[in-house]
């Protein structure tokens, strides 16, 4: 039995203001040949298919076009649930995906959870895919108002799934969450909406599984053992993520439910990178640099309009600080934060602050024009 295990596309996300659909298309046109050249028969999706509840429209025909070529000879079974960032009622509604009844789509909790069960020669593989879901809505779901955190809601899942796994079947978890030990990047928004909440879980929590497939954290890694494992996600969403290789999990299962692991590598179309230097020095770059970067300038005073001479050469620069700020004179162009020289990020990141969402694309091209206007307005001064 062979998995393909990815989670974390984010399809619909910005790398702060810049559209990664094409790095999107890239990332997903190598998995696709991927599931040709291995010939896996389930792919997972652990979560976070896209990257807020109400994706432009653009990500949802994406996704569906990538579903309809991978699985358009009806022999690869899917298994797909809603991460914290997903609508969980439309990844339900996508459970009418044409697999031929080889694919178990989950959105919203619910109290039973049967598995999708593949079967093949060497066995049957039983498939619980446990949604994310938030306390509030586990505890309607199992009329039980002990779920005080993701762990009892997750265990009350685990324990819903362990019920219907047919004796003899290796079992597969499929699960949204940050489990002890695991190691965080900047990307991930915690997954308790509790004040002071512990959004950890034990894997304790997944004892008689063969093979747990983690989504939430973005860098590939197992947690106490092979068998318990995050694939990652795609792309890198943050410069926190600069040199990690992005990769998907593929996972052979043998007969007596023991996993053997390979990961197979990505390459983005657009790295993140960190540049620093004088500003000059800089702009003496002999060629055009097209990863999302992040500039540091050295420089002890500043420069006049830095980041649009800085674009010349790097046009996805997206963030500018100065090294003797960043020691402590101004926190707000800090390396986690867009300069004030990218007005259109400050927007974008006060949004996401004040309602969880950045710039919608509409709200963008309004913002990108009335910028474009007070530049002619000073202009004309």
């Amino acid at each position: 039995m062979r998995i393909l295990h990815t989670s974390d596309w984010h399809l619909g996300r910005y790398f702060h203001t810049v559209s990664m659909e094409e790095d999107h298309d890239a990332v997903l046109a190598q998995i696709t040949a991927i599931i040709a050249r291995e010939r896996p028969d389930l792919l997972i999706i652990a979560g976070d298919v896209f990257d807020r509840a109400v994706p432009p429209q653009s990500a949802l025909s994406r996704f569906g076009r990538f579903i309809r070529e991978v699985t358009q000879d009806g022999t690869l079974a899917v298994a797909i649930i809603a991460g914290n960032h997903d609508s969980a009622a439309q990844i339900g509604m996508m459970g009418v995906f044409p697999t031929g009844g080889l694919s178990l789509v989950r959105g919203p909790i619910a109290a039973d959870e049967p598995p999708l069960i593949v079967r093949r020669k060497d066995g049957d593989v039983a498939v619980s895919a446990l949604p994310f879901s938030y306390e509030f809505a586990a505890r309607e779901a199992f009329d039980d108002d002990g779920i005080g955190c993701p762990a009892d809601v997750l265990g009350a899942q685990v324990k819903s799934a362990r019920a219907h796994v047919p004796k003899g079947a290796r079992w597969v978890i499929v699960a949204h969450a940050f489990v002890i030990g695991g190691s965080v990047s900047a990307g991930e928004r915690p997954l308790s909406r509790l004040a002071g909440g512990i959004e950890t879980v034990p894997t304790e929590l997944f004892e008689g599984a063969h093979y747990v497939a983690l989504g939430h954290l973005h860098r590939p890694q197992k947690v106490g053992s092979d068998r318990i494992r995050y694939s990652g996600a795609p792309l890198a969403f943050g410069f926190d993520e600069e040199g990690d290789t992005k990769s998907v999990t593929l996972v052979d299962m043998a007969p007596d439910g023991s996993v053997s692991i390979r990961l197979v590598p990505l390459e983005p179309k657009r790295a993140v990178r960190t540049i620093r230097g004088k500003l000059i020095e800089l702009l003496e770059a002999p060629e055009i640099c097209e990863d999302f970067t992040s500039v540091i300038l050295t420089d002890e005073t500043p420069q006049i309009d830095p980041m649009r001479r800085i674009r010349a050469k790097y046009p996805n620069a997206v963030h500018l600080a100065y090294e003797r700020e960043r020691a402590g004179a101004s926190p707000q162009l800090s390396e986690d934060r867009p300069g004030f020289d990218d007005p259109a990020a400050v927007v974008s990141e006060f949004m996401t602050l004040v309602r969880d969402d950045g710039l919608s694309e509409a709200e963008r091209a309004i913002v990108d024009q009335t910028l474009t206007d007070l530049q002619v307005e000073g202009a004309g001064a």
